[in-house]
C-alpha cells in the first residue's frame, strides 16, 4: 500500500515489516540512531531473529530513516548457544571515541549470563565482540540481576545501570499457572522469606548465598561505574530504585521498578527512565546525583494510554503489554521512543515515538500515543494510508498480557500475503488515527474484506461525520463516503454490525 505522496512520517516510523522494540535513541553527530532488540514478524518468542539491526536519520529530517544493516549477531558472543538471542541493548561513546554496545544474551542463558560488550569505530556498526563486564580480578560481574544495561558517559565517568524485579501484576497477565506465575501472583506481604528466596533461585538461576548476601535484595535498579577499558567495575553496585516488593512507603509505590533501565542527564539533573511494575508504562525518576536521591517523577507514556487524562486500565485503547524505551533531544525537541504490540502477542513489537515537553520544574507530562509522532504536526488528510498506523485498536475489553500470544476475541494488527492489516474487526471495534489536518469536504475511502453486514461509523474526537457501508467480500474492496471536517482532529472508525472484517487501508480523494 502506498502512503501519501507528501513526505511524512507516522507511527510506527520504521518500515511496516520491521520490528525493533526496546529502543534506545541516541544522537551522535548529526544523526539520530535507534538501537534495540529485533523481533520477528508474527514471531513466537522475544528477540527471535538473534541479531541487532541499525536505523538512523538526519536530526533535521525524521522522515528519512536509513537501514544500516545487521550491526551485531548473537553468535559473535563466545558464550552464546544455539538458543541464544540478544536482549535490549544500549550504546555509549567511550573516552577513546569508540562506540560500545552493551547487551545480555537471552535463551537458555537468560538472567545469569554476564553483561557483554561489543565495540565499533562508528555508531552504525558493524560491532565486534569485546568482552564482558567484570570485577577487578577479572571474574564476571554477577551482582543482582543482570538485565537491560543502560549507559552514560558522564563527563568522562562511565556509568552502567541495570536490573530487574518481579511484579505481582504480571502473573495475572501471564495466563498460566506455573510455579513462577504463582510466585508472581502473591502479594508482597504474603511472601515468607523462604518462599521468596526459593522463587528467586528458580527464576533467576541464583544460589541461596548470592541472594541472601545482598543487603538490599537482588531486585531493583542498580548502578556501577566502569573503568576507561569499558569493562571493569570500579565502584558499586548501588541500588537507586526499588522493585515492587520493597517500594512500600516510598515515592515509587505503585510505580516501582520492573525493567528497561535507561539514563539521561538534562542540565544538572539525572533522569532514570524505566518500565514500572505496571509494565505497559514508561516512567521516570529524577535526582541531582547519578547514584542516589532518585524520586518518582511520573509516567511519560503508556502503550494503552492508561493514565493519560485519567484513563483507567479497563478503558485502555490498545492491548497492553511490556514497554521499553527512552527519551532524546533531537534538533531541539525532546521525544520519547517506546514500542507497541502487534499480532495479538508480546513477540512482535514495533518502534513508535512521540514529542514530549520537559517543563521548567523538570517534570514531564504524560503524552498519548498518536499516529503522527515524529511528523512535527498532524498528518495531511490527502492520499492513502495503511490502516496499521492506527494508534488505537480497541473493542472496550482489551487485555493486558505478558510473555505470550493470546487467542482472545480482540482486534489486532497482523500480516499475510506480504501485507499488513487489522484483523478481527467486529461489533464495537474502534480504530483511531491521531491526528489529521482536514481542509473540508473529501471522499474518505476504506479498503476492507470480510463476511458480515455492517458499516464503519466515522467520527472525530467530537462527533460522528459519516457512515461507510462495508461490502461482504473475500477479496479487498473499496467503500466510501463524503466527510466534511476542518482543522486538526482524530479520525475514528467504529464497526457496527454482524460478522467480522479486516481493514488494510484508507484514502482521502478529491470530490469530483
Amino acid at each position: 500500500m502506498k502512503p501519501t505522496k507528501t513526505k511524512q512520517v507516522y507511527n510506527p516510523f520504521l518500515p511496516l515489516n520491521e520490528y525493533i522494540p526496546d529502543g534506545e535513541p541516541h544522537v551522535f553527530g548529526d544523526r539520530i540512531y535507534l538501537f534495540g532488540s529485533h523481533d520477528k514478524e508474527g514471531g513466537d518468542e522475544y528477540c527471535e531473529l538473534g541479531d541487532y539491526v541499525g536505523y538512523s536519520a538526519p536530526v533535521t529530517d525524521l522522515s528519512d530513516w536509513r537501514y544500516e544493516g545487521v550491526i551485531y549477531t548473537a553468535k559473535q558472543d563466545p558464550g552464546a548457544t544455539e538458543k541464544s538471542k540478544l536482549y535490549a541493548p544500549d550504546v555509549v561513546q567511550g573516552n577513546d571515541g569508540r562506540y560500545y554496545l552493551y547487551y545480555n544474551l537471552s535463551g537458555d542463558v537468560g538472567f545469569h549470563s554476564p553483561i557483554s560488550v561489543a565495540v565499533c569505530d562508528t555508531p552504525a556498526g558493524a560491532y565486534e565482540y569485546y568482552g564482558y563486564v567484570r570485577n577487578p580480578d577479572g571474574s564476571p560481574f554477577k551482582r543482582h540481576i543482570l538485565h537491560d544495561p543502560a549507559l552514560i558517559n558522564d563527563n568522562g565517568t562511565i556509568r552502567l545501570y541495570y536490573g530487574y524485579s518481579l511484579s505481582s501484576k504480571l502473573a495475572k497477565a501471564s495466563g498460566h499457572e506455573s510455579a513462577q506465575a504463582q510466585q508472581h501472583e502473591a502479594q508482597p506481604a504474603a511472601f515468607s522469606q523462604e518462599s521468596m528466596v526459593s522463587a528467586l533461585m528458580m527464576v533467576f538461576h541464583k544460589s541461596r548465598e548470592e541472594i541472601e548476601s545482598e543487603p538490599d535484595g537482588i531486585m531493583g535498579a542498580n548502578v556501577v561505574t566502569l573503568a576507561d577499558d569499558m569493562l571493569t567495575v570500579t565502584s558499586g553496585p548501588v541500588r537507586i530504585i526499588p522493585g515492587e516488593f520493597t517500594a512500600q512507603g516510598t515515592s515509587f509505590e505503585g510505580h516501582a521498578f520492573y525493567e528497561a533501565s535507561s539514563i539521561r542527564k538534562i542540565g544538572e539533573l539525572y533522569y532514570f527512565i524505566y518500565s514500572s511494575q505496571q509494565s505497559h508504562e514508561l516512567c521516570y525518576a529524577v535526582s541531582k546525583y547519578p547514584d542516589q536521591g532518585f524520586t518518582y517523577g511520573g509516567t511519560i507514556i503508556s502503550n494503552g494510554d492508561v493514565g493519560y487524562s485519567g484513563r483507567k486500565e479497563e478503558d485502555r485503547l490498545n492491548m497492553t503489554a511490556n514497554d521499553h524505551g527512552s527519551i532524546e533531544n533531537i534538533n531541539g525537541q525532546w521525544y520519547v521512543f517506546h514500542h507497541r504490540h502487534t499480532h495479538s502477542s508480546t513477540f512482535s513489537r514495533q518502534a513508535c515515538a512521540e514529542p514530549i515537553e520537559i517543563l521548567p520544574d523538570g517534570s514531564i507530562p504524560q503524552v498519548e500515543m498518536t499516529s503522527c509522532g515524529l511528523n512535527g504536526g498532524p498528518l495531511i488528510a490527502k492520499g492513502e494510508y495503511s490502516a496499521v498506523i492506527a494508534c488505537n485498536v480497541a473493542n472496550g475489553a482489551m487485555p493486558h498480557i505478558t510473555n505470550r500470544r493470546i487467542d482472545s476475541d480482540i482486534p489486532f494488527i497482523t500480516h499475510g500475503e506480504g501485507q499488513r492489516y487489522i484483523t478481527n474487526v467486529k461489533e464495537n471495534t474502534r480504530i483511531g488515527f491521531k491526528y489529521f489536518a482536514f481542509e473540508g469536504p473529501t471522499v474518505l475511502k476504506v479498503v476492507t474484506r470480510g463476511n458480515g453486514n455492517g458499516s464503519f461509523i466515522v467520527s472525530t474526537d467530537e462527533k460522528d461525520i459519516g457512515v461507510i457501508p462495508l461490502s461482504s467480500s473475500e477479496t479487498w474492496c473499496d467503500s466510501s463516503a463524503v466527510i466534511d471536517v476542518r482543522g486538526t482532529a482524530g479520525l475514528y472508525f467504529t464497526y457496527s454490525g454482524s460478522g467480522v472484517f479486516e481493514f488494510i487501508s484508507f484514502a482521502f480523494d478529491q470530490l469530483k
